[in-house]
């Protein structure tokens, strides 16, 4: 990893074996280039300065986000940990049951980038803003993070296990893309 600045940008340069240069504004503003291993680093600078309209855009959209984006009190907080402990912790089972899965202990956090993670050993991990979203919602992440019991990745096989308990995961998926932001 190495800071890079060109002439309106300061931003991290991650090499990485790929074929292609990405760019990311990042929720806090940042920006990061991941670039193959043989690509220069003024060819990152250049690509960087390339995207300079693009880059602006996402910096503006990102301040009217935040701008949007709620805050919660300490007291909001605690209260929608403890609720959604109790709602992921009845919906895991039932949908464990259905889908004849097990796991470990269930996590209630405030993660700023994922509503919802499974680790290797089982244990499920969830956003406790999920319970200001719709149940529909919730029974999704339920059912994507216990499908990884089953599939430890983002495969066809995955989407198919998904799919089997919720036919409509695609529209639910969406919906969460598009509105997630503004929790």
């Amino acid at each position: 990893m190495q800071e890079r600045k060109t002439a309106t940008f300061v931003y991290t340069l991650i090499r990485a074996r790929r074929k292609t240069m990405s760019l990311k504004v990042n929720r806090d503003g940042s920006l990061t280039v991941r670039a193959p291993y043989r690509v220069p680093v003024q060819t990152a600078d250049l690509f960087v300065e390339s995207h300079k309209e693009w880059i602006q855009q996402k910096l503006l959209e990102n301040e009217r986000q935040e701008r949007l984006r709620p805050v919660y009190t300490e007291e909001e907080r605690a209260a929608g940990k403890a609720l959604a402990a109790k709602i992921f912790g009845e919906k895991c089972r039932r949908f464990a049951w259905i889908m004849g899965v097990d796991y470990g202990h269930i996590t209630i956090r405030e993660q700023k980038t994922r509503w919802g993670s499974c680790s290797t050993r089982g244990n499920l991990n969830f956003n406790w803003k999920l319970v200001l979203m719709p149940e529909k919602i919730q029974d999704y992440l339920v059912v994507h993070e216990l499908a990884h019991r089953l599939e430890m990745n983002h495969s066809a096989a995955f989407w198919a296990v998904v799919e089997r308990i919720l036919p409509d995961y695609r529209e639910r998926q969406r919906w969460l893309r598009e509105n997630g932001r503004y929790y």
